[in-house]
């Protein structure tokens, strides 16, 4: 199936946000009848008799070409960003990706690997003086293979912010910080700050992830994570607010330190009155 060009098959886990089924419903009509239209496959909508905010999105790609082409049709990104404005998706199967041999690798060590070992930048040096017996911070704890299986549909973004900045390089400043960019489809592309002996050419982590995301084909953007390592929040600076709005819109802003999540933001709220291409 991997080498073949024949139809396939994507299934996506969908939990709707309390209130939200009408509105699902709705547009999960209209991405079936507009990737119906477009030749792309079909979609089918089933309901978890079981849970009843949950939905199994089922997708027949006529190619895997079709379904690439589907991933990158803005129409199709409109009604998926939308979804992921009143829903949480999990995609559980995804039948259209072409094979990816060294990223199959890594997978597969990923799945080998216990959930909770840390390893390389993530690996603490000394004790941080957690007193015995304490437990660590249930809003801390990192979603490895199992606890993902426990809890379908969660995305550990602060996480993956968090491992991002171990990645900075501020040589001058030596304030480092990491971002994580959640794209429609659930991919998660992360960010660090680099810094340049000319100043002007440093560029921050959150437009680092952003412009990682574009280039990878990437153009429907649900939220973005912000970690730095200061008590008070941290918030994109002029300069990535207009990138995040361009790219991103409305995006929601999570902001946090190592230790904690300190504010939730619209951007709308950040970049009042912005500048975009609707004034060209």
């Amino acid at each position: 199936m991997a080498d073949s060009d024949h139809s396939r098959l994507s299934v996506a886990l969908v939990d709707v946000n309390e209130g939200g089924e009408a509105e699902f419903l709705t547009l999960a009509r209209t991405f079936a009848s507009l990737i119906l239209r477009k030749g792309y496959g079909r979609a089918e909508t089933i309901r978890d008799e079981a849970l009843p905010q949950r939905y199994y999105v089922v997708r027949h790609w006529a190619t895997a070409s079709a379904a690439e082409q589907c991933h990158s049709d803005t129409d199709v990104q409109a009604v998926t960003a939308k979804l992921y404005q009143i829903a949480r998706i999990t995609h559980v199967v995804n039948g259209a990706r072409r094979a990816d041999q060294l990223r199959l690798l890594m997978d597969d060590r990923r799945a080998r690997a216990e959930a909770d070992r840390r390893a390389g930048f993530d690996r603490r040096g000394k004790n941080q003086g957690r007193a015995t017996g304490e437990r660590r911070n249930g809003g801390d704890r990192r979603l490895g293979p199992r606890r993902l299986r426990d809890h379908p549909g969660e995305i550990d973004l602060i996480g993956a912010a968090r491992r991002a900045r171990e990645f900075a390089d501020a040589a001058f400043s030596h304030f480092k910080v990491g971002a994580a960019l959640e794209a429609a489809d659930g991919t998660v592309v992360s960010g660090c700050n680099i810094e340049n002996a000319t100043y002007g050419l440093t560029i921050c982590a959150e437009r680092v992830a952003m412009f990682k995301a574009l280039s990878e084909g990437h153009r429907a953007f649900t939220r973005i994570a912000i970690v730095a390592d200061t008590a008070a929040p941290t918030p994109p600076c002029g300069a990535c607010r207009q990138v995040l709005w361009e790219f991103g819109g409305n995006l929601e802003i999570l902001l946090a330190n190592l230790k904690e999540e300190k504010g939730k933001h619209q951007l709308k709220d950040l970049l009042p009155l912005p500048f975009d291409a609707r004034l060209l």
